[in-house]
């Protein structure tokens, strides 16, 4: 894992302050899927999406590898990254960025991958989940709705859920972050973040189908 060294401005070396984005699925390309699941059945029996076990990130223990068919007469094939129930499908190259980065904070499990016709010969392909999550917003600095227990119209589980629909600013405290480069957040669990150092390291890569948007422009 890198270490997050702190990058210099101007000849005093000042410290600049990380920036943090929310990192998703780019759903700007739209179209029907070609990237199929021939064996949900298998991997989740009884349900219609493959979910993370509950009160956790990270992957069951599923008893095959999951099994894409890439169709394009069905639809468009998988970019770097596209978002598949409650998880990311990515591909070797964005696995190998991600860990280059930040190794501990995401897991991975492998898939395999066919063709109607012939052999894939293509990169391979894993299901990706950001297993990390951190309190580390500064909920003074920040703007959004933070919604408490006991409110008449509070509708999650736990003391609290913050809320950024509609606009936010999001300040993260950076002891809290440390040297982690991406993470989800304890009170917005589906909501990921990530810095610059992971942001930078994925538009160096050329990586598709990855959207950033500023956390303090929500």
């Amino acid at each position: 894992m890198s270490t997050n060294e702190p990058k210099q401005a101007g000849r005093r070396g000042r410290q600049l302050k990380r920036r943090f984005y929310q990192m998703s699925f780019d759903y700007r390309r739209g179209g029907l899927p070609g990237y199929l699941l021939q064996n949900r059945e298998t991997l989740a029996p009884g349900q219609k999406v493959l979910l993370a076990p509950a009160g956790r990130r990270g992957f069951p223990a599923y008893p095959a590898r999951p099994h894409f068919l890439f169709d394009r007469k069905a639809g468009r094939l998988p970019r770097d990254l596209e978002m598949f129930n409650d998880y990311w499908l990515v591909s070797d190259q964005t696995k190998a960025v991600f860990e280059a980065v930040d190794h501990s904070g995401l897991d991975f499990f492998p898939c395999d991958v066919s063709l109607p016709e012939g052999e894939y010969q293509g990169p391979a392909y894993w299901l990706c989940d950001v297993v990390r999550i951190l309190d580390a917003l500064d909920e003074t600095e920040s703007r959004l709705k933070i919604c408490k227990r006991g409110e008449t119209d509070y509708r999650y589980i736990g003391e609290k859920y913050y809320e950024i629909a509609g606009g936010a600013r999001l300040v993260f405290k950076e002891d809290a972050v440390g040297a982690a480069h991406v993470f989800r957040m304890t009170y917005r669990v589906p909501t990921i973040i990530c810095d610059d150092i992971l942001k930078d390291a994925c538009k160096s890569a050329g990586l598709k189908g990855i959207k950033f948007r500023d956390a303090l422009k929500l």
